[in-house]
């Protein structure tokens, strides 16, 4: 495939072990809205056309149940479904109307690490799409820690026509679209979540984003700072069922001129965790909590 038939990153499923907490975190304090919601599950929208974009359950753990990417046209469904089997992943469910908010049309697969992945067309989009200060977007990536990151760049490169943007010392950085990436794959002993990254209109609101969470007892756990691959101002934070989660802005957009790195590419001096050398190092906390959050089934 020399062009992704995934379009970009469309949304994240997660379990939640208090769901009424949940909600009032991600509504009150992290400022998405309610798009719908059912008995045991709310789905939550920015302020971008994505019907949602973060779906929480209700849970006895937390976990994430899957991961919906958007394909470019519909055909794009029949041609990742054939592919995934052939690339040492598994298709769960072949062609079929979505069920829950949103609709469309989908497919579910397992990746080769027992991610499951859903891609969707068709699906509801809003119109009220005016962008607004200190409000998340979108979701612009994931992290996923990968046991063997070989493995599963592979599968998202052969399968699902993903590039790769750069490679550092613990880290591949992988895209689909235009955003210098929509997943990442981190060295890791296990098949976990790592975080989820939210874009915000601009640093601004990175900024005012950060101040919100600490006076709501959130504190920054790694930033504020910029990242070298990517170029992204960044602030991490841990939520509700200790799910880390981003504020991030000016997400570097490349095409295919764009020169892979090297690790060799991507080193600080010493001392610093960023371009700017102003964040101090990721807190202990969070260092645990971007290893703990399993995907069901693993």
């Amino acid at each position: 495939m020399s062009v992704s038939p995934v379009a970009g990153l469309r949304s994240i499923a997660i379990g939640v072990t208090n769901l009424d907490e949940a909600e009032k975190f991600y509504t009150e304090i992290w400022h998405l809205s309610v798009a719908a919601r059912t008995l045991d599950a709310v789905y939550l929208r920015g302020t971008g056309p994505a019907h949602h974009i973060l779906a929480i359950h209700r849970s006895d753990v937390a976990d994430v149940r899957s991961v919906t990417f958007q394909v470019r046209q519909a055909d794009d469904l029949k041609k990742i479904a054939i592919a995934v089997p052939n690339e040492g992943g598994e298709l769960l469910s072949d062609i079929t109307p979505v069920s829950e908010p949103g609709g469309g049309r989908a497919i579910i697969v397992k990746d080769p690490q027992g991610r499951i992945l859903r891609f969707v067309y068709g699906d509801d989009k809003h119109g009220d799409v005016e962008s607004r200060k200190d409000f998340p977007i979108r979701i612009t990536h994931t992290v996923f820690n990968s046991a063997d990151v070989a493995i599963a760049q592979s599968f998202y490169e052969r399968a699902l026509g993903f590039k790769l943007s750069d490679r550092t010392r613990i880290m591949a950085f992988m895209r689909c679209g235009a955003d210098h990436h929509s997943i990442a794959l981190a060295d890791a002993e296990e098949n976990t979540l790592n975080h989820i990254a939210f874009v915000m209109p601009d640093i601004d609101s990175v900024m005012r984003g950060g101040g919100r969470m600490r006076d709501s007892g959130y504190p920054i756990e790694w930033g504020v700072g910029r990242h070298g691959p990517g170029d992204n101002a960044f602030a991490y934070f841990i939520g509700p069922s200790n799910f880390v989660i981003e504020y991030t802005a000016e997400v570097m957009q490349v095409d295919d001129t764009y020169v892979v790195g090297g690790p060799d590419d991507w080193k600080w001096p010493p001392g610093r965790v960023d371009q700017w050398g102003i964040s101090p190092p990721p807190s202990e906390k969070i260092k645990v909590a971007q290893k703990q959050i399993r995907f069901v089934g693993n």
